[in-house]
């Protein structure tokens, strides 16, 4: 499993983390409703850990925002708002599950757990384009047919460019979409993943390269030439 923690205060949101780990499950940490959203739209997470009261946009923001999506992950509402009407509150916004602070962490992996079992809230669709075909929900790639294994950072950058559908997607925004918040606007990294992509993928090239614009995906019928 894969869990986003979202919680301002580091110490407790780092306990929880390490918590989890013992536990075999794998979590991030947003310590404001800003890089929250920014790591939702980046990973595919199983179970969110909300703290309600949050700089930027709060739990039941993102709540709201996630729950409107078909393939988000489960919610747990984790705040010291411990009246009725805050759990109805939260309930309301998209909340699958609610816990009061403070807490006992074998209850919240429990938790976890349980959410975990639930059916997915949808399957994200399968998009093919180029003879290349992605599927974001087991992760895998083919190209006519062929197994392709990428890494998960290839596999990121690969989903913005079909996105796209053939359009110009600029490097800035590969960064933006594919990286982290601590990536440097002046690095390789874009340039470089792309390269190896490329391999992967196999010739003939069908990641075109337009000098001072960006990227995109060769969808005529025009060989592309990788340069």
């Amino acid at each position: 499993m894969r869990v986003l923690i979202v919680e301002d205060e580091p110490f407790l949101a780092e306990a929880i983390r390490d918590g989890l780990r013992l536990e075999a499950i794998a979590a991030d940490i947003a310590l404001d409703g800003d890089a929250a959203l920014e790591l939702l739209g980046l990973n595919a997470y199983d179970v969110a850990i909300l703290d309600r009261d949050i700089p930027g946009p709060d739990g039941d923001e993102i709540a709201r925002r996630v729950s409107a999506g078909s393939d988000g992950p489960r919610i747990l509402m984790l705040t010291a708002a411990d009246r009725l009407d805050d759990k109805v509150t939260g309930f309301e916004n998209g909340a699958d599950d609610y816990l009061t602070k403070p807490f006992a962490l074998r209850e919240l992996v429990l938790r976890i757990r349980a959410l975990g079992r639930r059916p997915a809230r949808g399957v994200p669709p399968v998009v093919e384009l180029a003879g290349i075909r992605l599927d974001p929900f087991r992760r895998e790639v083919y190209r006519d047919g062929r197994y392709v294994a990428l890494t998960r950072k290839q596999f990121a950058v690969l989903e913005v460019l079909l996105a796209a559908g053939g359009g110009v997607v600029s490097a800035e925004d590969l960064l933006a979409r594919a990286w982290d918040e601590n990536a440097d606007p002046f690095t390789n990294a874009v340039r470089i993943t792309i390269s190896t992509l490329r391999k992967r993928l196999g010739e003939p090239w069908v990641i075109q390269t337009l000098p001072g614009a960006g990227y995109r995906m060769a969808v005529g019928p025009d060989t592309p030439d990788g340069s």
